[in-house]
């Protein structure tokens, strides 16, 4: 394998070690007002929603993971047969390597071979050329684009980039890409100065992907010789990264230490238009299979209908309406972050 394959390995080996689907993060800081009568039924059909000019039986999806080594190819072809039988949307890992080791498009393919009609995500980095990302959304029948914003895990990364000039590269991708792009994090959060100013530029995607899960200094630290420890805790929780964003008033996807069906609910309470979920599917499908996945996922859309059933709601557009509060430690963040 290529060094960037042995990454890609290395990884998902270190995302299964660290993973802990009990980890505290803001959803827990965030809570719900729940009417005691709430006057409504379970109805699971409204999860039923569209992505990207298509149907999806739920507003949660897989979000990016991996691709471009053997394992990753395993993992993709189990996530895209599972997203064509929930009918869920599935966003791959970044697929940039494609740009120099075109044999390993194969790893991403295989998602797609296995849900051919469904909605395909594709991810790259900032610096992947045009040209080659116009051949990964061909040979994968992309339905979005991807792009990636990952500062602090470069500079954890021992062969990381450390030349973060990427607004030109962003724009020259948005000028010459038709299909919807998407800007995202990588577990440390966007930030409302910079939705701001790519909003300007017209991007009207973005996935928050704060604090809370994953943790990719957490990740890159185990790899590198040197300790860079300290930058584990420096990223944006999710809930304030997505109060950063409903204040910018673009779409965006909550991601970043959803662990469950009431931390999905929160999400879409915070005007998320869809959630997306990466570790927690990804340790499901390595202890129990494509079976025990499966079985989650649609466990998952039952346990949120019946969630929204209970705080009263009939359908997804009213969600954001639910009164929350905050414990004082999150009120305070928001209050000094959020303008």
């Amino acid at each position: 394998m290529s060094i960037r394959s042995e990454r890609k390995e290395e990884h998902l080996k270190l995302a299964q070690m660290f993973f802990n689907k009990q980890k505290y993060n803001s959803f827990d800081q965030l809570h719900l007002l729940r009417p005691a009568l709430p006057e409504t039924n379970v109805d699971p059909t409204i999860l039923t929603t569209e992505m990207f000019n298509k149907s999806v039986s739920a507003p949660f999806f897989i979000n990016a993971m991996t691709g471009g080594s053997p394992k990753s190819k395993i993992v993709n072809q189990a996530l895209g047969k599972v997203a064509a039988k929930e009918k869920i949307a599935l966003a791959l890992g970044s697929a940039s390597i494609l740009a120099k080791e075109d044999d390993q498009l194969d790893s991403f393919y295989v998602a797609r071979s296995k849900n051919p009609d469904g909605i395909l995500i594709v991810n790259v980095n900032p610096e992947t050329p045009v040209k080659a990302i116009h051949k990964i959304i061909q040979e994968l029948n992309a339905d979005a684009l991807q792009i990636h914003l990952n500062t602090v895990q470069e500079i954890a990364m021992p062969e990381g980039d450390r030349d973060f000039h990427w607004l030109d590269n962003i724009k020259e991708i948005c000028n010459q890409v038709n299909i919807p792009i998407i800007i995202k994090e990588v577990g440390f959060g966007l930030d409302q100065n910079t939705i701001h100013i790519l909003k300007n530029e017209g991007i009207q995607y973005f996935d928050i992907a704060g604090s809370g899960g994953t943790n990719f200094a957490q990740i890159e630290n185990a790899r590198n010789k040197n300790d860079v420890s300290y930058l584990e805790d420096i990223g944006l929780p999710t809930v304030i990264s997505a109060l950063m964003a409903k204040k910018e008033q673009v779409n965006f996807i909550v991601s970043g230490g959803v662990r469950n069906p009431l931390d999905i609910l929160k999400g879409l309470t915070l005007s998320g238009q869809y959630i997306g979920i990466s570790n927690v599917f990804l340790q499901e499908f390595n202890q129990n299979g494509i079976d025990g996945l499966e079985n989650l996922i649609a466990s998952w859309k039952k346990q949120l209908a019946a969630l929204i059933a209970i705080y009263g709601k009939k359908d997804l557009a009213s969600l954001p309406s639910i009164p929350k509060y905050y414990d004082l430690p999150l009120k305070t963040q928001i209050n000094q972050l959020i303008r």
